[in-house]
């Protein structure tokens, strides 16, 4: 099943630069589907496209469709700020607010109304369990979010996507600036919330597309040159540019 699908959707931004062409694309639910391909590809402008974030940038034109749950994201009479509580997004940095762990987990549901302190606990607690940071952080809630670590922070940035209960998660490179043990716990963390969300992932390596994808686009300079199951698109990829690039000859 479908949870968001792709249709001709070409980006243009002011500058001249075309950043995405003639895409078409089905993003499955409840699974991890990676964008990968070298800089300049149009992965993260994919990304911004499917929670409106390219509204806040320099476009000139964006055509096509991408429908979730089929209806028209793109449609001008779409509530953007109740799209972006449906699509959460969390950013290659980690970007904490000024606040308490507590804080930042509890800001964006208060600003939605919600004032019940037995629900807003459950929330906190609920999303660290599920960004594979409640056993480290339960016990000092209180404490400013800029005294964790790095991956700490990138976490709570996860948790705070998924405490409004997102139906899509985008991560843009979630881990580059990780350690390998903080890497692997956000990607243990993905296969399960998977069970719950879609995911759309933008992987910092090959080998992490490798192992969390459960389908794969290949993107070059705008153009998405090849989409299958994951498994399939790194052992026999069908495009020698999408084999060239696993191999490590460009990108």
């Amino acid at each position: 099943m479908n949870k968001i699908v792709i249709e001709n959707l070409t980006l243009h931004y002011s500058d001249g630069t075309e950043s995405l062409k003639n895409i078409s694309l089905n993003i499955a639910a409840n699974a991890i589907t990676v964008l990968l391909g070298p800089a300049g590809g149009g992965k993260s402008s994919l990304l911004r496209v499917l929670n409106r974030l390219n509204d806040l940038a320099d476009v000139e034109e964006v055509s096509g469709r991408v429908l979730l749950d089929e209806v028209d994201i793109l449609d001008p009479k779409t509530d953007v700020i109740a799209l972006r509580r449906r699509v959460g997004m969390v950013f290659a940095r980690p970007v904490v607010l000024p606040f308490s762990i507590r804080g930042n987990l509890t800001y964006g549901l208060e600003l939605a109304g919600e004032r019940d302190p037995v629900v807003l606990e459950e929330a906190v607690e609920r999303s660290l369990q599920q960004a594979a940071l409640w056993d480290e952080v339960k016990d000092r809630l209180n404490d400013p979010a800029v005294a964790l670590s790095g991956g700490q922070q990138q976490r709570l940035c996860l948790a705070r996507s998924l405490v409004l209960k997102p139906e899509v998660i985008l991560l843009d490179e979630p881990t580059s600036g990780l350690d390998p043990i903080s890497t692997g716990k956000v990607e243990t963390s993905l296969e399960e919330l998977k069970k719950q969300y879609t995911i759309v992932l933008v992987p910092h390596s090959i080998q992490q597309a490798a192992r969390t994808a459960d389908y794969a686009a290949f993107f070059l300079q705008g153009e998405l040159i090849e989409f299958a199951v994951g498994k399939d698109l790194f052992v026999k990829p069908r495009d020698k540019r999408t084999q060239d690039y696993i191999e490590g000859r460009f990108g």
